[in-house]
C-alpha cells in the first residue's frame, strides 16, 4: 500500500506533501517539519522536470534532501547556540551573589541570620556575627547563603 502511494505520488503529490508538512510546522512549531517540507518541495520541483523517474528514485531524493536539510539546520543552530554568554547567570541570579560582600541585617546567632540584598531578604548560615558586620558569600546551599566574615 505504501509502495503504491509512493508510485502514484508524482511531482504534484510531493508539492502537496510539502504543503502539509509546512502547515504542520505552523501548528506544531519546532523547526523540524519545515526542513522535511522544504525537502519535499524541492523533490516535487525536481520531478516536475524529470516526470519519468521511478518511485524509488523519488523516495531516495527526498530522503537525501531531508537528511541534508535537517543536518544542515542542526549544525547551523548548534553553531549559533554557543555556551559563551556575556551574562552567564541571567536565569540564575543567585549565581551572581557568590563572592559578593553584604552587611548583616539580623545578627547570625547559632549559625543562622538574615541579610538584605537589593529587595530580597536571604537566610544566611555562618559563624556568629553582630548586625552590621560585613560578610562575603562563599556559596549558596538551596535558598540559604553560606557566608564568612569579610
Amino acid at each position: 500500500m505504501i509502495i503504491n502511494g509512493f508510485a502514484s505520488l508524482g511531482a504534484w503529490g510531493w508539492i502537496a506533501f510539502a504543503a502539509v508538512l509546512l502547515v504542520a510546522e505552523i501548528v506544531v512549531p519546532g523547526y523540524f517539519l519545515i526542513w522535511l517540507g522544504a525537502a519535499a518541495a524541492i523533490t516535487g520541483v525536481i520531478f516536475l522536470l524529470l516526470p519519468d523517474a521511478s518511485w524509488q528514485v523519488q523516495a531516495g531524493v527526498f530522503a537525501a534532501l531531508a537528511l541534508a536539510s535537517v543536518v544542515a539546520w542542526f549544525r547551523f543552530a548548534w553553531s549559533r547556540n554557543s555556551d559563551a554568554s556575556d551574562q552567564p547567570h541571567l536565569n540564575e541570579r543567585s549565581g551572581t551573589i557568590v563572592g559578593q560582600e553584604f552587611v548583616i541585617d539580623e545578627p547570625i546567632q547559632a549559625g543562622r541570620g538574615r541579610v538584605r540584598i537589593a529587595d530580597t531578604v536571604w537566610a544566611v548560615t555562618g559563624p556568629d556575627c553582630a548586625s552590621g558586620t560585613r560578610v562575603r558569600v562563599k556559596r549558596i546551599d538551596g535558598t540559604t547563603l553560606v557566608v564568612e566574615p569579610a
